[in-house]
């Protein structure tokens, strides 16, 4: 595009709030994955659909592509945008339109806040069950483009499982409004399954429907302490059985991040008098109108007589939750424990997760004798996180290396090198780890078709050749 037409197509996006990048927030020069900032040619900031779709009718005739940005809080540089590219935020299109409380169902715009969504189903006596701790920044078209998960996705499921409908605007400007607030619905093909975890390569998701779970009345949290892996697995099964769809969250945390955590964050109020073993932190979800009276520490009772559990702490009040909830969440804190680190969001089949992690480990210790290595995660969704610093290397951390090594073991037994947040740029170079390439050809063959010009987040999820 020659400098003159360039400048004739960005003026041509005032109307839509354009505001090129040199002057633009710099906010949205990066995401959260920690890539380099790059300043774009402009952001261009639209109030609704229509406008979504008259800014794609400009970029597609003029070939600038376009980078779609809600809360900027993906860890896989789903969201980082280009220097030869417009981003369009979605900060603009933001509240809830729309809540029936009868069949538990809200509307919203894409770019309000996942905490905002959360607070107008909670006014209406309801419960969205996607929670996770960026909720005050991430946006729901975000959670969408991403199929966010969280804590709950145990009893709830992903993101997916929470939406009946959304309307998007296609790489040409056209509007597909499929805004369903039916539960049955049977009618073709399912096709806001399409979009949603989709990155925001085929489409630009603007509103949505959202489906509304009753509130729990009450929540009761609990942390055990076990010796070994089996032992946590025997502790999942049996609360699966005993807790039902009451068992809403299930972290568990590895001897060496329990160990780390806890020292380098003297605040945090650990409950034991020992700090070996797996812990476990489990929560229940009930409806019973006494506090106490779901069946948590029934089912954790026979697992301490049993001596599957070595401890266990009920919390007593809400301060009590607060405070073991506060070790699992203590992960915002590596920057001041570790330093700079390598994470990892991956999926592992749960009964090889122990033998992976010991794999893992053997492998970065082979090579980095003193790395710290941690594991935590949801367990009960087959969700690890492995965090590794290595001592003396500051920001120059070994990427790749280690990268090269846990997505080994993550394509050695089937598992997903993204368990959240998307492939993006940061995780683009391992998808195949995950996926055979009959599936990544036949990705690329619905992205030519949606988006042959290939102007929405070029260069996300896998790489194509540029149009001729």
């Amino acid at each position: 595009m020659s400098s003159t037409v360039a400048a004739e197509h960005l003026k041509s996006l005032g109307p839509f709030g354009f505001v090129s990048g040199a002057d633009a927030n710099v906010k949205h020069r990066q995401d959260w994955s920690g890539l380099p900032p790059t300043i774009p040619l402009g952001v261009v900031y639209p109030r609704n659909t229509q406008e979504v779709a008259h800014v794609l009718e400009h970029c597609l005739r003029h070939r600038t592509p376009v980078v779609t940005q809600g809360g900027l809080t993906g860890l896989a540089g789903g969201a980082h945008p280009m220097e030869q590219g417009v981003v369009l935020s979605t900060e603009k299109m933001r509240g809830v339109s729309h809540i029936d409380p009868v069949m538990g169902t809200l509307t919203a715009w894409a770019g309000t806040p996942l905490q905002e969504i959360q607070n107008a189903a909670d006014a209406a006596g309801l419960y969205f069950p996607i929670d996770l701790g960026s909720r005050g920044s991430c946006t729901i078209g975000g959670n969408l483009a991403t199929n966010a998960g969280g804590n709950k996705v145990i009893r709830y499921g992903m993101t997916r499982e929470q939406v009946l409908g959304l309307e998007c605007v296609l790489p040409d400007g056209s509007v597909l409004s499929s805004m369903n607030h039916l539960l049955k619905n049977n009618t073709g093909y399912d096709l806001k399954q399409l979009l949603i975890g989709s990155e925001g390569t085929l489409g630009v998701i603007t509103q949505v429907v959202l489906r509304l779970q009753a509130k729990p009345l009450h929540q009761q949290s609990a942390m055990c302490r076990c010796e070994t892996f089996e032992q946590v697995l025997h502790t999942l099964q049996h609360a699966r059985k005993c807790l039902g769809p009451a068992l809403s969250a299930f972290e568990v945390m590895w001897p060496e991040f329990i160990q780390c955590m806890t020292t380098g964050l003297p605040d945090l109020r650990y409950p034991f008098a020992q700090k070996e073993g797996f812990h476990i932190l489990i929560e229940e979800s009930h409806f019973s109108p006494l506090a106490n009276g779901g069946g948590l520490q029934h089912c954790l009772g026979e697992l301490l007589e049993s001596v599957v559990l070595c401890d266990v702490v009920m919390a007593q009040s809400e301060q009590d939750s607060q405070d073991l909830w506060a070790i699992r969440d203590s992960v915002a804190e590596y920057g001041k424990v570790l330093g700079p680190i390598i994470g990892f969001d991956i999926g592992l089949p749960t009964p090889t997760m122990e033998a992976s992690t010991q794999a893992m480990l053997a492998a970065i210790h082979q090579q980095w004798p003193k790395a710290v290595v941690l594991f935590f995660g949801h367990v009960g969704d087959c969700n690890l996180h492995v965090v590794v610093h290595v001592p003396g290397m500051g920001e120059a951390q070994p990427h790749h290396a280690v990268e090269s090594l846990v997505y080994a073991w993550v394509e050695k037994v089937q598992g997903s090198v993204s368990a959240e947040h998307g492939v993006g740029l940061i995780k683009k170079p391992f998808l195949s780890c995950s996926r055979q390439p009959a599936e990544i050809a036949l990705m690329k063959v619905i992205k030519r078709a949606l988006d042959p010009h290939h102007l929405l987040n070029p260069g996300k999820i896998f790489d194509l050749p540029t149009p001729a």
